[in-house]
C-alpha cells in the first residue's frame, strides 16, 4: 500500500476533481489545490504501518468536503502483525507526525511517547480509542496455557493499567481492550511470563522471524540504562536522568535498590544464556537483545519493595488518567471544594521524587494547616497508585470541632467552642503586665482567680459545653467528647475547689443541684477541717457513681431480667444501693436485701460476712448448692473485689468505686483511694483507665487506641490532687488532647483546663507552648485572629526566647490581615489587647502592596513610620498617579509629612524632594519678584539649573524603577518650569543671560519636539544678537 504523502501525483488530483464547482469570481489553480490538501494530510512514511481511511481516501474526502481532516471518524492506524488503535470520535489528524506519535512493538502501543509534547487528554491522538494488540500465537500453542487463565491475566493485566478488556480471540491472537488516554500499554516481564510469551521464546527459532520483528527486537533493546531512564521522573523535569541514578545509588546503597539491580543483573545472565543454546546465528551472538523492562519512574513507591507494581503497568494513575503530565510553570491552584481531612492514618509521603531528588525534593505547608506533597492523598486505598510529580493540596482538620454530622462548618459550634469559652475566660479577673520588647510594649495577661472561686468557674464552662450539646446535628462521637469535658469540669471542682464558709443550709454540690449532691446538710459557720476530706470524698462518690451510669444503665439493658442476682451486682459497680435493695425486696429475697443495705457501710459488717464465706470453706460447704451469681454478690459484700470480678470485664471507673466503696474503710481519704488504684494498675491488676470516649464509644464507632502512656485526663486530675505527679513529663501528657478527645488537633477546652489550673495554684509549668500553639493554630483556621492573638499574650513570657510574642503577633497579622482588617470588631479587639499601633499599619501596608493598592500601602506605611518604604511606594507608583490627576495638594501633604524623618530615608532628594523642590520653585517663579535672591534672571537661571539636575540625577538614581508615567511627569515638570523660565526673558536682559536660558533648557529631560522648538528661539536670539554686533 503506498503511504508517501509524495507520491500522489497532480495529475490524479485534478481528474478527480475537475468537476468541482467553484465561484465565479474565484478561480483555485492546480498548485494551490495540492498545497491545501497537503497542508491538511497526516505523515505516515514507515512501510510496515498503514492508517484507514488510507491516504487516497482522505485526499479524496477532504477536496470533496474541505475539512474533512479534522473530523476523521473512526480514524485507524495500525502496523501489520503487531496490532492497532482505532479512534471511536471524530479525530483531527490535519498535520499529524504519526510516525513520531505512534509507536506499535510486540505485545506494546505507545502514543506520544515524549510526555512533554503530549497534549491534553481529548486532544490530537490522547483521547478514547479502541486497541487490539496481536499476542505471539505460536507462543500459546507451544506452550500449555489454560484459555480462561490467559483470559483472566489479559483482563487483570488491562485493569492495573486502567483500560477496559472487550476481546481476546486465541485463533487469532488479537486481545482488544478500550482506553481513555494515551501513555503507553502492553505487557512487562511479569505479564509475559504469566501468559508464556518471553522475547527469548521467539529467538528460540530464527528461521521462522520475519525481518520486522528483528528490527523490532534490535531497535528497541539497545541499551536498557537508556529505556528505563527515558521515562523516568528526572526526564519529566528537565535532569539529567543518569546523574540522578548516580545520586540515588549514592543515597539508597542498601536494601530495595540492590535486589533491584541483583535481579536485573541475574535476568540479563539468564537471557545470554538462553541466548548461546539457541540456533540464532553467531553474527548476532555478539550483542543479545536485553529484555525490555518498563520504568516504574513514575509510579507510588511502596515501602519494601520495588516490584509491588508490575513493570508494565501504564504510566498515568486511575486517579490522574485525566490529567496530563506536563511541565507546569505556573503557580498550583488549591480548589478547596475538595479539602480532604486528614485522619487518624499516615498519608504515604515516601515516593520516587524523593528517591530521585533528594534533599531538593520536600513537602511544603501552607497557611490555615494546607499540605502540599506529592503522595498519595490521606485515606486513599492501599492499592492506589498515583504519580509522583502530580502535586496533592490537602488540608488538616483543625476544624473537625466545628463540623456538624454532615461534615460542614456549623455557627453555632464555632461559638460554642471558641467564642463563648474565651470570652468567659476574658471576664475573670486578669493580672496585666507590660514588658517592653525591642521598641515597643506588650501587655501580657494571666488568669487570677483562687480555690473559692473555682466552683463558679467550672460551672461557666459547663453552661457553655451544654449550650454546646442542645445543638442540632452532632453526632454520638462528639457528644461523647462532650460530656466527658463536662465530666472533667465537675472534678476538677470536686478535687480542687474550697469550701465557702457560709451560714445556711447548702448543697454538697455547686448551685446546680440536679448535677451534683442532692443530699442536703446544715454546714455550720465553722467547719471543722477533719471533716473537708470526708465531705470532699462524699462529693467525689457522687460525681463516680454520675460518670458510670452510663455503663450500668447499658450492661442492665443487655442482661436477662429472670437473672436479677447478676442485675444486682451490676447495680452494685455502679453504687445504686437503693435500686438492688428494691429488686431483691421485690424478687422476696429479703435477707439479701438487708445485706445489701448495708454494703459499703462500717468495716466491722464487711468482716463479718468475710468471715461467714471462710467458715463455709473451712467446713468445705458444698457451693454448688448457691448460684455463682450469689457469691459473688457475698464476695464483694465482703470486700474481696477481686474474686467478685473473677471473669468480668469492668471498665477502670467502676474498679475504683469498688475499690472505694466495698474495700477499703468508709473513712479512706482520696489520695489514698488514688494511690490503691495506681498500685493495682501497677502490678497489672486493674483495668487501664482508658478515656472515656473510648470507654463508651459504641461498637460501630471503635476506635484503634494506642495507649503509650496516655490516659484518662480525669485519672490525670486524680493523680494531680494526691500530688503524686507533678513534673513537666507528668504535666505533658496529662494535657495532651488524647486525655480528653480522639482529635490530635483539638486543643480548645484543654487550654481553659491548663490555665484555670494554674491560676488557682494546682500546677506550675511555663514549658506548655504546645497547648497555645495548638488552640492558636485552631482559632486562626477559623478566622478568629483576634482571639489567636489574645492566646499568645496568655504564653508566659521567656527571658531566653524575649521576641517569641512579638514574631508570634506579627506574623499572625500579616498572614491574616485580610481576615481582621475587614472585620471591624476584630480589629478593634486587637487595638483593646494594646497591640502596637504600628504593628497593624505595617501589616496592612504589606498586604495592600501585595495586592497592588498602592495608595493605601503608602497610608499605611506613613502610619507605622516606615519611612524609607513609604518614600520609595511615594516616588515609583504614586506620585506620577497623584500628579496626572491633578492633585497636588494631595502629593504637597505626603511628601511635606516624609521631610521631617529625610534623614531616615535614603535619596531623598532625588525622590519626593523633587516635587517639594518643584512646588517652590513654581510658585516662586509664577510670583514676580516674591522672592529677593530670584529678583534677577541670572538668579532664577541658576536656581532651574539646580531643579533640571536634581530631575536628571533623579532619573538615574531610580532607574528602571521609575514606570513611564513617572517619566512623563518629570518630563511635565521640566516643561513647566522651562516655560516658566523663558518667560521671564525681556527686553531688559542680556543676550548671554538669555542663551544661558536656553541653554538650561537644552539640558531638561523634556520631548524632543519641544526640545527643537525651544533650539529655533534660542537660534533667533542668537541670530538677532549676530545682527547687533554686525550694525556696531
Amino acid at each position: 500500500m503506498e503511504c508517501n504523502t509524495g507520491g500522489l501525483p497532480d495529475s490524479c488530483i485534478l481528474y478527480n476533481f475537475k468537476k468541482r464547482r467553484v465561484s465565479e469570481n474565484f478561480v483555485i489553480s492546480s498548485s494551490e489545490i495540492m498545497r491545501n490538501v497537503r497542508s491538511s494530510l497526516p505523515i505516515l512514511n514507515s512501510s510496515d504501518y498503514y492508517m484507514k481511511p488510507s491516504l487516497e481516501e482522505l485526499v479524496t474526502q477532504e477536496l470533496q468536503d474541505p475539512g474533512y481532516c479534522s473530523r476523521v471518524p473512526d480514524f485507524t492506524i495500525g502496523r501489520f502483525g503487531f496490532g492497532s488503535v482505532r479512534y471511536l470520535k471524530n479525530t483531527d489528524v490535519r498535520g499529524l507526525d504519526l510516525d513520531g506519535i505512534v509507536k506499535i512493538h510486540k505485545h506494546e502501543i505507545i502514543v506520544y511517547s515524549d510526555e512533554i509534547d503530549k497534549p491534553a487528554v481529548g486532544q490530537g491522538l490522547n483521547k478514547e480509542a479502541e486497541v487490539i494488540l496481536i499476542l505471539d500465537s505460536r507462543s500459546l500453542n507451544s506452550k500449555e496455557c489454560p484459555g480462561n487463565d490467559l483470559v483472566s491475566k489479559l483482563k487483570q493485566s488491562a485493569e492495573r493499567q486502567g483500560a477496559q478488556f472487550i476481546s481476546f480471540d486465541p485463533v487469532t491472537g488479537e486481545w482488544k481492550f478500550l482506553v481513555e488516554h494515551f501513555s503507553r500499554f502492553g505487557f512487562g516481564e511479569e505479564d509475559e511470563e504469566d501468559v508464556v510469551m518471553d522475547d527469548s521464546a521467539a529467538v528460540q527459532d530464527p528461521d521462522q522471524m520475519d525481518d520486522a520483528e528483528i528490527y523490532d527486537v534490535d531497535e528497541e533493546t539497545p541499551n536498557f540504562d537508556e529505556v528505563e531512564l527515558s521515562h523516568s521522573l528526572p526526564a519529566h523535569l528537565r535532569l539529567d536522568p543518569v546523574k540522578m541514578r548516580e545520586m540515588r545509588l549514592l543515597m539508597f546503597p542498601d536494601g530495595d535498590e540492590a535486589d533491584e539491580l541483583s535481579q536485573e543483573s541475574s535476568l540479563d545472565k539468564e537471557h545470554v544464556r538462553s541466548l548461546h543454546n539457541s540456533a540464532y546465528p553467531a553474527s548476532h551472538r555478539s550483542s543479545p537483545p536485553v529484555p525490555r523492562k518498563t520504568p516504574l519512574a513514575l509510579l507510588e513507591y511502596k515501602h519494601g519493595s520495588f516490584d509491588s507494581s508490575p513493570p508494565g503497568a501504564i504510566l498515568m494513575s486511575q486517579q490522574n488518567k485525566g490529567m496530563p503530565l506536563r511541565t507546569i510553570k505556573a503557580g498550583f491552584k488549591l480548589d478547596m471544594k475538595h479539602e480532604t481531612p486528614i485522619s487518624g492514618n499516615y498519608a504515604r509521603n515516601i515516593v520516587d521524587a524523593g528517591l530521585f531528588m533528594g534533599r531538593s525534593f520536600r513537602v511544603g505547608w501552607g497557611p490555615n494547616g494546607i499540605l502540599v506533597h506529592t503522595g498519595a492523598p490521606v485515606g486513599s486505598d492501599k492499592g492506589h497508585r498515583v504519580l509522583s510529580s502530580v502535586v496533592n493540596f490537602e488540608k488538616v482538620a483543625f476544624d473537625k470541632v466545628v463540623r456538624d454530622e454532615n461534615d460542614k462548618v456549623n455557627e453555632e459550634l464555632v461559638d460554642c467552642a471558641f467564642d463563648a469559652p474565651l470570652n468567659f475566660h476574658k471576664g475573670i479577673n486578669h493580672a496585666i503586665k507590660e514588658v517592653d520588647v525591642g521598641t515597643c510594649k506588650l501587655r501580657f495577661q494571666k488568669l487570677e482567680a483562687n480555690c473559692t472561686m473555682l466552683s463558679e468557674i467550672s460551672h461557666g464552662y459547663c453552661d457553655i459545653i451544654e449550650r454546646q450539646l442542645a445543638v442540632p446535628g452532632l453526632s454520638s462521637s462528639a457528644r461523647l467528647v462532650l460530656t466527658h469535658q463536662v465530666m472533667a469540669w465537675e472534678l476538677i471542682r470536686v478535687l480542687f475547689s474550697d469550701r465557702q464558709q457560709k451560714g445556711q443550709v447548702e448543697s454538697l454540690g455547686a448551685d446546680n443541684e440536679e448535677d451534683m449532691m442532692q443530699d442536703v446538710k446544715e454546714v455550720s459557720r465553722d467547719i471543722e477541717p477533719e471533716a473537708l476530706p470526708l465531705m470532699r470524698r462524699a462529693e467525689f462518690s457522687y460525681w463516680l457513681q454520675e460518670s458510670v451510669s452510663y455503663h450500668v444503665q447499658n450492661q442492665i439493658s443487655s442482661l436477662n431480667e429472670s437473672d436479677y442476682l447478676q442485675n444486682i451486682f451490676v447495680l452494685l459497680t455502679g453504687r445504686q444501693l437503693d435500686a438492688a435493695v428494691q429488686l431483691a425486696v421485690s424478687r422476696g429475697d429479703v435477707r439479701l436485701a438487708v445485706l445489701l443495705s448495708q454494703a459499703g457501710g462500717l468495716t466491722l459488717n464487711r468482716s463479718d460476712v468475710a468471715r461467714q464465706l471462710d467458715l463455709w470453706r473451712t467446713n468445705r460447704l458444698d457451693f454448688s448448692f448457691i448460684e455463682k451469681s450469689r457469691l459473688r454478690l457475698y464476695e464483694l459484700i465482703a470486700g474481696n473485689i477481686h474474686v467478685a470480678l473473677f471473669d468480668v470485664n469492668l471498665d477502670w471507673r467502676r474498679f475504683l468505686g469498688l475499690l472505694m466503696w466495698y474495700q477499703l474503710p468508709p473513712d479512706s481519704s482520696l489520695p489514698i483511694v488514688f494511690e490503691t488504684y495506681k498500685h493495682h494498675l501497677d502490678k497489672g491488676r486493674a483495668p487501664y483507665p482508658l478515656p472515656l470516649y473510648i470507654d463508651e464509644v459504641p461498637p460501630n464507632e471503635a476506635i484503634n487506641w494506642n495507649s503509650n502512656n496516655h490516659f484518662d485526663l480525669s485519672f490525670y486530675l486524680m493523680l494531680l490532687h494526691a500530688r503524686q505527679e507533678t513534673d513537666f513529663t507528668f504535666l505533658k501528657s496529662m494535657f495532651s488532647t488524647l486525655s480528653s478527645t480522639p482529635d490530635p488537633l483539638d486543643y480548645h477546652m484543654i487550654w481553659h483546663q491548663r490555665a484555670v489550673l494554674e491560676a488557682v495554684g494546682v500546677i506550675s509549668s511555663n514549658d506548655l507552648h504546645i497547648l497555645d500553639m495548638g488552640l492558636v493554630s485552631q482559632l486562626l483556621c477559623s478566622g478568629k485572629c483576634h482571639w489567636a492573638i489574645y492566646v499568645v499574650l496568655h504564653m508566659p513570657h521567656c527571658e531566653d526566647y524575649p521576641y517569641l510574642h512579638v514574631n508570634l503577633i506579627r506574623e499572625i497579622l500579616f498572614q491574616y490581615c485580610e481576615t481582621w482588617s475587614s472585620n471591624a470588631s476584630q480589629r478593634q479587639f486587637i487595638e483593646n489587647l494594646g497591640v502596637p499601633m504600628e504593628w497593624l499599619h505595617e501589616a496592612m501596608a504589606i498586604y495592600y502592596n501585595y495586592h497592588g493598592d498602592l495608595s493605601k500601602s503608602l497610608e499605611h506605611f506613613l502610619e507605622c513610620a516606615n519611612w524609607q518604604k513609604a518614600h520609595t511606594v511615594f516616588v515609583t507608583s504614586v506620585a506620577h498617579k497623584l500628579f496626572l490627576s491633578a492633585k497636588h495638594t494631595e502629593i504637597w501633604r505626603i511628601a511635606i509629612s516624609m521631610e521631617g524623618h529625610k534623614s531616615e530615608i535614603d535619596n531623598w532628594e532625588f525622590g519626593a524632594g523633587v516635587y517639594i523642590s518643584f512646588y517652590l520653585m513654581r510658585n516662586s517663579l509664577q510670583e514676580d519678584n516674591s522672592m529677593t535672591e530670584l529678583d534677577s534672571l541670572q538668579s532664577k537661571n541658576a536656581t532651574c539649573q539646580d531643579f533640571i539636575s536634581q530631575l536628571n540625577e533623579s532619573l538615574a538614581v531610580w532607574g528602571s524603577r521609575l514606570p513611564v508615567d513617572a517619566r512623563m511627569v518629570y518630563s511635565k515638570m521640566a516643561e513647566q518650569i522651562s516655560d516658566l523660565l523663558l518667560s521671564t526673558i525681556g527686553e531688559g536682559n542680556t543676550r548671554d543671560d538669555q542663551l544661558s536660558c536656553f541653554d538650561t533648557v537644552s539640558k531638561a529631560p523634556i520631548p524632543e519636539d519641544l526640545r527643537s522648538r525651544h533650539l529655533q528661539d534660542a537660534v533667533s536670539v542668537f541670530t538677532c544678537f549676530l545682527s547687533e554686533v554686525a550694525t556696531t
